[in-house]
């Protein structure tokens, strides 16, 4: 089994450490799986949270590495991210999809997919939907990355990663920030 990622994985680059975690296998308390995209988000960059400071909505961010960082997006779904970068640098990863694994019956119970015909594609095939599906809501915000309810492994082998710019923003929407596993049917949108 391969080796649990620690908070020190967190304190370097987000451009660094967003593609390794292409391949890394995260759970909460049971649930989840292979996570097989993600996006980066700086501290320079206007489309992070931090970009305009500090405040009580982003404050996670300016803390230390390795922290879980989740807010709401459009009022809606939950979002996961995990910090990177020394405290204050207000960097992160935003988790956006997952191949399913670990929990399945709970995933799909949690997301009201059919337990006798399951689609487990879109169980977790964007960051509302894996979530809902892995139970994760603001309570979890704060907490580290590298303890309970939190497990994330190192990936197994080095795969082969697709770039591009990320979704949903609209802001410096040409980065290619957005990394993701290459022919994945488990992405929350086909790169370009």
């Amino acid at each position: 089994m391969p080796p649990r990622l620690r908070r020190s994985f967190f304190d370097r680059s987000v451009h660094a450490v967003a593609p390794e975690l292409i391949g890394a296998t995260l759970l909460v308390n049971g649930c989840g799986g292979v996570i097989i995209e993600v996006e980066a988000y700086h501290h320079t960059d206007p489309a992070s949270h931090s970009y305009g400071g500090e405040s009580e909505r982003n404050g996670v961010m300016f803390g230390p590495p390795g922290m879980v960082y989740v807010y709401r997006s459009y009022g809606i779904h939950w979002c996961l991210n995990v910090v990177c970068e020394a405290a204050g640098s207000a960097s992160a990863v935003l988790i956006r999809a997952i191949e399913p694994t670990s929990g399945l019956a709970a995933m799909r119970r949690r997301r009201g997919k059919d337990l006798a015909a399951p689609d487990d594609r879109a169980l977790c095939s964007g960051p509302g939907k894996l979530c809902q599906a892995m139970a994760v809501s603001i309570k979890h915000n704060g907490l580290p990355f590298d303890r309970p309810p939190f497990e994330l492994r190192a990936r197994a082998s080095e795969p082969e990663i697709v770039v591009g710019p990320r979704i949903g923003i609209s802001k410096a929407v040409d980065e290619p920030w957005r990394y993701g596993l290459k022919g994945s049917r488990f992405l929350s949108k086909p790169f370009r």
